[in-house]
């Protein structure tokens, strides 16, 4: 014998897979709505602007970093934990003077 099928019932509700495939869809709007979030919640928006910036967390710390972004190219520089000990030479170019507004200015020498 022959069974009929149901018209309202389609081949779709019985796939188990389909249940896997929402869950994914469901879990990249989280993911991105998490990063958006996260980028507003820590002033990082400059990172996803066109202008250029540097950055400095963690100010005289020993765990300093500088992230500086010039154009489309992103660095971050460590800060050094022995400074006294470092085989790279250079020479003194300047002095630098943060002021009690925050404005830093350089004075070559």
């Amino acid at each position: 014998m022959r069974k009929h099928k149901n018209e309202f019932e389609s081949e779709e509700e019985n796939d188990p897979m389909s249940v896997v495939a929402n869950l994914f869809d469901v879990a990249m709007v989280f993911a991105v709505a998490l990063m958006v979030a996260l980028v507003s919640h820590f002033g990082m928006k400059e990172v996803f602007s066109s202008d250029n910036f540097t950055m400095v967390k963690n100010p005289g710390k020993d765990n300093m970093e500088i992230i500086t972004k010039k154009a489309k190219k992103i660095e971050k520089y460590k800060a050094s934990k022995n400074k006294t000990n470092s085989n790279s030479k250079g020479k003194r170019l300047g002095v630098a003077y943060e002021l009690e507004n925050g404005e830093i200015i350089y004075i070559p020498e």
